[in-house]
């Protein structure tokens, strides 16, 4: 009786065993498929801009193609880049409508790879070359220190003045300044986002100048 068991008990196991095997090489363990490499990371957004699908970046140069991906309904689209941003990737309206969820004005969950065009990723700046959001040749005097540089954008959200950012945490409070017309807006850092300083729409409208929706002179300042 106890050699039959035994018997039993081995077969029991090496048909677990080959079970476990035939899963792990025909099927894949559940979480072990290896995710995309991404060139960018965080939430990826849009600055509200017309025109065709597109993009802005303070990494990639223009003529740069990207593909960006939503993870969460897996629809991309591929833009090119038109011009500098605060983000790793900005896209515009167009674009954007391309890949994200009804009501939802973050993606969350993406990957961008890059694809062709442009010269180089972005490092540091050339010599002779202006970094958005610094002040412009000419300019009289040196621009305020900013704990963010780059163009400030906005992304479609209502409520009171508010922003997010890949920098600073939750509670945070900004004070960010638009250089070409000298007007401020205070907010708080409600989430976070793949921008340094993201506005909302209530907070970009306290600052920038009618028909713009980037504020490439500004500074940002952090509250005490």
């Amino acid at each position: 009786m106890r050699v039959q068991r035994r018997h039993v008990l081995a077969a029991t196991v090496a048909v677990l065993a080959a079970a476990g095997v035939a899963v792990g090489t025909n099927f894949g363990f559940a979480g072990t498929a290896p995710a995309r490499s991404s060139v960018c990371s965080g939430s990826v957004t849009f600055s509200a801009e017309g025109g065709a699908p597109a993009a802005t970046s303070d990494r990639f140069p223009v003529g740069t193609r990207l593909r960006v991906t939503n993870l969460d309904n897996n629809r991309a689209a591929t833009v090119t880049v038109t011009g500098p941003s605060g983000s790793c990737v900005l896209l515009n309206a167009a674009a954007m409508e391309l890949v994200r969820e009804p009501g939802k004005n973050v993606i969350r969950r993406n990957v961008v790879e890059r694809l062709e065009g442009g010269a180089p990723a972005v490092g540091q700046p050339t010599a002779g070359t202006v970094r958005p959001g610094a002040a412009s040749p000419g300019a009289s005097g040196p621009a305020p220190h900013s704990a963010c540089s780059g163009a400030i954008t906005f992304f479609a959200e209502g409520g009171v003045p508010a922003a997010t950012s890949g920098q600073f945490p939750v509670g945070t409070r900004l004070r960010v300044t638009n250089l070409d017309n000298n007007r401020a807006t205070t907010v708080t850092v409600t989430g976070p986002s793949g921008s340094c300083v993201l506005l909302n729409s209530a907070a970009m409208e306290q600052i920038r100048e009618p028909g713009k929706n980037l504020v490439r002179r500004n500074t940002v300042e952090v509250l005490r």
